[in-house]
């Protein structure tokens, strides 16, 4: 039976900080919070680290080698918001300590040539690299044009392995192709109370004010991404926070949106030195598709909602090693995103609890997000104490997935 116990380190629990503390793991869990290291454990010197619940990203897009890279940035569980690591897919990566963790939606609700499509090159057809292909049942594609169609689709996601419902709500005006077709209100409607019958959660795709109220009218749990057309108002925050959703903003994909690369987090060694080639181009590229958007007004949003008492998620949005999908990078900008929770006026200790224990809780995931006794071992032990200066996420010392650590 092995055991390690990590000792000196200051321990934030997902929720508050603990103070110094000894945690114990044991066969992938955390089998105590306090006490003496036992006679036979591995020790783990934490004196002058904080020990911290691994990371959750609670908005991305996997594809090959991304769960290993976010893994390296002490994100042990990633929130896959389109794509195709669904319940029949992903046995292998459940049992695969060197790489984070992942839930999906599968592929999200939108008409034919809706959103993504536009994102694309033309001729771009992502998928598995050449001579593989994806274990388990090909991905559902759930193209709805009518409320009929939303709701026959739910079911079937369900029976295809999608955790939650996505749905897209999304014109193409933020990305430079407006008109583009775009799920109706009663089309919208129809597929979330089709996925409450089911008990499942649902989630939505929202760049727009408009889009926002949309979804919100819906009956929507969760929103994907916090608008970036205009400033907030005291209504539709007040509408936000009386629908009692939570927000996954994904700052860090709002600015690349207006055109903000990732290259100040990028010259940062100690993501440096953990990105190759590919994601560093990436990561000092940006979409760039909304120059007039002003990131100060998302800030003020994203502070108006933590005021208002809304739970905020943190999240990415970060997908492929593609520079017109560029500005952010797996693992490296959920700690870029935590900086930017601060910079909006969150507290360090706000914004840890948005990669930890909120995600954790909104999702249903009870069995991590926290340091408490029972859970999975999912930790990241960091240098300095981000619960006092946030950018201390980035000084990592050690990672841990299921009480495993993975080679460096």
């Amino acid at each position: 039976m092995s055991m390690t116990a990590i000792t000196g380190a200051r321990v934030f629990d997902g929720d508050k900080t603990l103070g110094v503390t000894t945690v114990l793991i044991e066969d992938g869990r955390i089998a105590r919070v306090g006490g003496q290291a036992p006679p036979g454990a591995e020790i783990v010197d934490g004196r002058g680290a904080t020990l911290l619940p691994g990371l959750i990203d609670a908005h991305v897009h996997t594809g090959p080698g991304t769960l290993a890279l976010a893994l390296r940035f002490g994100v042990t569980t990633e929130l896959e918001m389109q794509g195709t690591h669904t319940r029949g897919n992903r046995a292998r990566i459940s049992d695969d300590d060197t790489v984070a963790d992942v839930r999906s939606s599968g592929f999200a609700i939108t008409p034919p040539g809706g959103h993504p499509s536009e994102l694309f090159p033309e001729g771009f057809r992502p998928g598995p690299p050449a001579g593989t292909k994806p274990a388990g049942p090909p991905p559902l594609m759930p193209f709805s044009t009518t409320p009929q169609e939303a709701a026959a689709f739910v079911p079937r996601l369900i029976e295809n392995g999608s955790d939650y419902i996505k749905f897209m709500v999304d014109d193409g005006s933020i990305e430079g192709h407006p008109g583009l077709p775009m799920l109706d209100q009663a089309t919208l409607n129809a597929g979330v109370a089709e996925a409450k019958r089911h008990g499942v959660l649902t989630v939505a795709h929202t760049l727009t004010a408009q889009t926002t109220r949309m979804a919100l009218e819906a009956g929507i749990d969760g929103l994907a991404h916090l608008f970036m057309d205009r400033p907030h108002t005291e209504e539709i925050i007040g509408l936000i926070r009386d629908a009692g959703v939570f927000v996954v903003p994904c700052v860090v994909l709002n600015a690349s949106m207006m055109g903000i690369t990732g290259a100040a987090l990028a010259d940062d060694p100690r993501v440096a030195s953990r990105l190759d080639a590919g994601w560093d181009e990436t990561l000092r590229s940006c979409y760039g598709h909304h120059p007039q958007g002003r990131i100060d007004d998302v800030l003020a949003t994203v502070k108006a909602l933590d005021e208002a008492g809304v739970d905020l998620l943190a999240g990415t949005d970060a997908a492929l090693p593609l520079p017109f999908l560029g500005g952010v990078a797996h693992g490296a900008s959920l700690h870029h995103e935590l900086q930017y929770l601060v910079r909006a006026g969150l507290t360090p200790v706000q914004a840890l609890r948005a990669a930890t224990a909120t995600p954790a809780r909104r999702f249903g995931l009870d069995d991590r997000g926290r340091v408490a006794e029972g859970l999975r071992a999912d930790l990241l032990l960091v240098d300095g104490d981000p619960a006092t200066t946030i950018s201390d996420t980035l000084n990592t010392r050690a990672v841990w997935r299921r009480g495993s650590r993975p080679a460096a």
